[in-house]
């Protein structure tokens, strides 16, 4: 023994990331009591010590490729570690890949929401095995497009099982599905795959070519975009047949990711693949759109999760962490910090599940419908661009403790530009939003009248600014990246006025829509009690 370990901040095992989070506990004001009980359970798991070290092992126990057997059979399989399996049993218990397609009656009419809230809390614990969980769920929204289709496959989806052998689905407990869609060649741009498929019987089609980027490769289908004679059409793509071999998909290597490390991204090569077609033929892109719309609402609440998790740990060190004779949150330069951040996670938080509500609502009301289609793009832009820089801030904050792989920092940190990247860049982003100004100004109108109603009386400067955004895109295509961010800065204030936000949302809009430009944390001036808004949004815990 050298000497006495001290001043260090104790772990934050043991918390309640439910009952730790007014503001999330606020957005669930409505849910029902059996499902305000299991987002509780829930928020305990996120901070239980067993499911950290879980989350830390599935990161660091980052899965295996085995293309061949010993006797040199293929078998193009995907090992992962048991502590990913065991996440995905938990994360699969709990619906994340089927709940808004069930009919619970504790959930009837806020589906989305319920779902996006245990979805916010289990990022906050590890994000990489919810990446095959959103596509599950998300690719029945495609599978919508032919009705013969999605009968039959819903009922294998909407079961809250996780089985990982490899089977074929009539023997699978569970299943899960994945997609390929980006090519060498083309990257976002799918038009330009050069995959083909050619008709076999009915519907069924025999595909061949490549995808770069297969993500979660042991999924047990695949949703791909190959040409035909009359375009790029979509596929429904078992990868093990009915009697056990493989369907033609050749795994040629694993992704060396930044993060995203639990889960496994591949390379495949495919000839002679067994598909059948989703929708109709040459409308690929159309059918696969739902598809988007939702993994692009699970993108921003993933990364909202993140930017929590991380500031939840600064927060936390700060309380108990001291320099100069003070705790690091009685050091005002670093309060300001923590209170700024805390601003920013609080609206990613608010404006995601706003467009989760918008997306239960929207068979019902002209403007919730509106508010997905424009916010959509809009909330996955700005939520997904925030969560580096918070992460990073919020890894500062606890210096060389938050650098080092013990502590969750330097995942999140790895994990948070995925989000940006998948499922569309920022620019795709920004040109998503103009599309929509283009053909239908009307729905942008009904979204301008949902925050400037929200926003009150403070609400007129800011409309005025974003109608003048949205003229200058009409004749500048380079300036969507203006509108995009003012409309998330926008209908996120709005949100937190709409829900209460008091001096959370005074702050934020006085510095997010009428302060200067920034580049960094720690701007808050003395007008705003950063003491407050920190108790407020991060109360302390024993």
């Amino acid at each position: 023994m050298t000497h006495e370990v001290m001043n260090q901040s104790p772990p934050i095992a043991g918390t309640n990331a439910w009952r730790s989070d007014p503001l999330l506990m606020q957005a669930a004001e409505n849910f029902s009591e059996p499902v305000r009980k299991d987002l509780d359970t829930l928020g305990r798991f996120v901070r239980n010590q067993e499911a950290l070290d879980l989350a830390r092992l599935a990161n660091s126990e980052i899965p295996q490729l085995r293309t061949h057997d010993r006797y040199g059979n293929r078998l193009d399989l995907v090992e992962y570690h048991p502590a990913y399996h065991a996440l995905m049993r938990r994360s699969a218990a709990n619906g994340l890949h089927s709940s808004i397609w069930e009919k619970t009656a504790s959930e009837s009419g806020m589906r989305h929401q319920i779902r996006a809230a245990r979805f916010f809390m289990t990022a906050q614990l590890e994000s990489g095995h919810l990446c095959p969980l959103t596509m599950t769920n998300a690719s029945l929204a495609a599978l919508m497009a032919d009705t013969s289709l999605f009968r039959r496959w819903a009922p294998r989806v909407a079961v809250r099982k996780y089985d990982h052998t490899s089977k074929p689905l009539a023997q699978k407990a569970g299943i899960t599905i994945g997609m390929g869609m980006t090519e060498k060649q083309g990257g976002t741009d799918v038009r330009a795959n050069t995959s083909r498929a050619e008709p076999l019987e009915g519907k069924i089609y025999r595909l061949s070519g490549h995808k770069w980027f297969l993500s979660a490769p042991m999924s047990d289908a695949f949703l791909m975009l190959a040409q035909t004679d009359r375009g790029l059409s979509c596929f429904l793509v078992p990868r093990l047949l009915e009697d056990n071999a493989g369907n033609g998909l050749r795994l040629q290597r694993l992704k060396d990711k930044l993060g995203n490390r639990s889960n496994a991204s591949a390379e495949v090569e495919f000839d002679g693949t067994m598909g059948e077609l989703v929708g109709e033929p040459g409308a690929g892109v159309r059918t696969i759109m739902d598809m988007v719309t939702l993994t692009r609402l699970d993108c921003a609440l993933g990364s909202a999760g993140i930017m929590r998790a991380s500031l939840a740990e600064a927060v936390h060190h700060a309380r108990h962490r001291s320099a100069f004779g003070k705790t690091l949150i009685e050091q005002p330069l670093m309060l300001r910090v923590l209170a700024d951040m805390a601003l920013d996670v609080a609206a990613a938080t608010a404006l995601s599940m706003r467009l989760a509500r918008a997306f239960d609502e929207a068979a019902d009301h002209r403007g919730e419908a509106a508010f997905a289609r424009v916010m959509t793009p809009v909330v996955k832009y700005w939520v997904c661009k925030l969560a580096p820089a918070v992460t990073y801030e919020a890894m500062e904050c606890l210096g060389g403790n938050g650098y080092v792989e013990e502590a969750p920092l330097a995942r999140h940190y790895r994990e948070a530009p995925v989000n940006a990247i998948w499922e569309g860049s920022g620019n795709v982003m920004g040109l998503d939003v103009l599309r929509v100004l283009d053909r239908n100004a009307g729905l942008f109108d009904d979204v301008l009248g949902m925050i400037g109603n929200d926003l009150g009386e403070k609400g007129g400067a800011t409309l005025e600014v974003l109608a003048a955004a949205a003229r200058v895109c009409q004749t500048d295509e380079g300036s969507a990246r203006i509108l995009t961010e003012q409309l998330a800065l926008a209908a996120a204030a709005a949100e937190l006025r709409r829900m209460g936000g008091g001096r959370v949302a005074d702050a934020f809009i006085e510095t997010r829509l009428a302060g200067q430009w920034r580049s960094t944390y720690g701007m808050l001036d003395a007008r705003h009690d950063a003491a407050s808004i920190l108790d407020v949004l991060y109360p302390e815990t024993n």
